[in-house]
C-alpha cells in the first residue's frame, strides 16, 4: 500500500468506528462491509476529501449519495446473514449496492436516471462486484423477473409503500423504505412479510431522502403522489412539514413584513423570542427587529434577556439614561460573551437609547437580566 492509500483506509476504519459502530450499528457483517467499500470511488470528482465524513453528498442528476450511517443502519435493518437475494431501489452512485454485495449473494438494483445506472454499473464492475445487476427503470415497480427477494431496500422517500415491492418479497423477507406524506421528510419503515397475504410494519427512524418518483411513488416534478392515497389512510403530518406550512418567508431581514406576526401576537403582554442557533448574525438581527417592532407598535417596555443581572443592569442604565454611576466592570465578561457582546446587539442597545431619549422616564423601554 502507498502512504496515501494507508491514510484513506485509516479514515474509512475510523468512520466505521466513530460514526457507525459508536452510534449503535452492531451487525459485524455490516461493519466489515462498510470497512471494505471505498466510498471515495463513488463520489463526484473533487469531493474525495469528504468521503468519510458522515454526510450525504451530491452526485449527478441532482441526486445524493446517502450518509454512511444511514447506509449502515438501513443495511443492518434488512437483517442479512449472507447469501440472500436483495433488491435495491435507487442505485445512485452504486455505493450502497457495493455494501450490500459484500454480504448478499445476489444484488439487483434499479435506477431511474440512465446516466446514474450506467455509471454505477461500470463502477461496480471495475471494483469486481460481479454479483450486482443494474437496471434502468421505474424502481417503484421493482424487478419482478427476479422476484421473490429475501430483502428489499429503497433509497428514496415515497408517499406510501409500493404494492409491487410488497408482493415481490419472499415470505419471511424484509422491506426497508422511507415513507412520508410530503417529499420533505419521511419515516424509515421496515415491513416483514409474515405470510403470503400478511405483513407487519414497524417504524425505525425519522429520515430525509430524495423523492421516490414513479408509477407507485411521487409524480415527476409534483407534490402529489402518482397514485393518490386511499381515503382510509389519513396523511400523517410531520413536524418539519407543519413548520414549513406555517412559516412566513420574507425577502430580506430588514425588509420582510411583520404584519402577520404582530397580528397573531395581538394583545399578548409576554412574547418569547428564541433562535435555532446561538451566535448567528441573521437570528440576532431578526430578533432585534422584532424587538423594535414590539416596542414601537405594541408599546412593550421590558426586554428581558438570558443575561447576568448586573451586566444587564449596566445596559439598562445606558438605554434608559438613568442617573446612576457606571460600575467599574466591563459588561458581559462572565456569561458567554458571544451571546451579547456582538455588533447586532450593540445596534439594538443604541436604538433603545435613542428611542428612550424622547420619552419621559416612566415610559422608557428597559433591559433586564434573567440570570444570576
Amino acid at each position: 500500500m502507498t502512504q496515501a492509500t494507508d491514510r484513506v483506509t485509516e479514515a474509512r476504519h475510523r468512520m466505521v468506528d466513530e460514526q457507525i459502530a459508536a452510534r449503535g450499528v452492531r451487525d459485524p457483517l455490516v461493519l466489515e462491509a462498510m470497512r471494505r467499500v471505498p466510498r471515495e470511488v463513488f463520489l463526484r470528482e473533487g469531493l474525495e476529501e469528504f468521503a468519510y465524513q458522515d454526510t450525504p453528498l451530491p452526485i449527478e442528476s441532482d441526486q445524493t449519495i446517502s450518509q454512511p450511517f444511514i447506509v449502515a443502519f438501513m443495511t443492518e435493518s434488512l437483517e442479512l446473514h449472507g447469501g440472500e437475494r436483495v433488491l435495491e431501489i435507487g442505485t445512485g452512485s452504486g455505493y450502497a449496492a457495493a455494501v450490500l454485495a459484500e454480504i448478499a449473494g445476489e444484488v439487483y438494483t434499479v435506477e431511474r436516471y440512465p446516466n446514474l445506472a450506467d455509471g454505477a454499473r461500470k463502477r461496480l464492475l471495475r471494483l469486481g462486484y460481479d454479483n450486482v445487476q443494474v437496471l434502468h427503470g421505474d424502481g417503484t415497480r421493482g424487478w419482478p423477473e427476479h422476484a421473490p427477494f429475501d430483502a428489499i431496500i429503497v433509497a428514496a422517500g415515497g408517499p406510501e409503500i409500493s404494492e409491487s415491492l410488497r408482493q415481490q418479497l419472499a415470505v419471511g423477507g424484509r422491506l426497508v423504505i422511507p415513507v412520508g406524506p410530503t417529499q420533505r421528510v419521511q419515516t424509515l419503515v421496515r415491513v416483514r412479510k409474515v405470510a403470503e397475504d400478511r405483513f407487519e410494519e414497524e417504524e425505525l427512524l425519522e429520515v430525509r431522502f430524495v423523492p421516490l418518483v414513479g408509477a407507485e411513488g411521487w409524480a415527476e416534478g409534483a407534490e402529489l403522489p402518482a397514485r393518490q392515497r386511499r381515503p382510509q389512510e389519513p396523511a400523517r403530518r410531520a413536524l418539519p412539514d407543519l413548520v414549513a406550512t406555517a412559516a412566513e418567508p420574507f425577502e430580506t431581514l430588514e425588509g420582510g413584513g411583520m404584519a402577520g406576526l404582530l397580528e397573531r401576537i395581538g394583545d399578548a403582554r409576554v412574547v418569547l423570542l428564541g433562535e435555532a442557533t446561538h451566535g448567528t448574525s441573521e437570528f440576532y438581527r431578526t430578533r432585534a427587529r422584532i424587538t423594535r417592532e414590539l416596542i414601537e407598535r405594541k408599546g412593550f417596555t421590558i426586554v428581558a434577556a438570558e443575561a447576568d443581572w448586573p451586566d444587564a443592569a449596566r445596559i439598562d442604565h445606558y438605554v434608559r439614561d438613568l442617573e446612576h454611576a457606571a460600575p467599574d466592570w466591563v459588561a458581559f465578561t462572565r456569561f458567554p460573551t458571544w451571546m451579547w457582546r456582538n455588533h447586532e446587539f450593540r445596534e439594538l442597545v443604541d436604538w433603545m437609547r435613542e428611542w428612550n431619549s424622547n420619552r419621559d422616564r416612566e415610559h422608557r423601554a428597559g433591559f433586564y437580566g434573567l440570570d444570576l
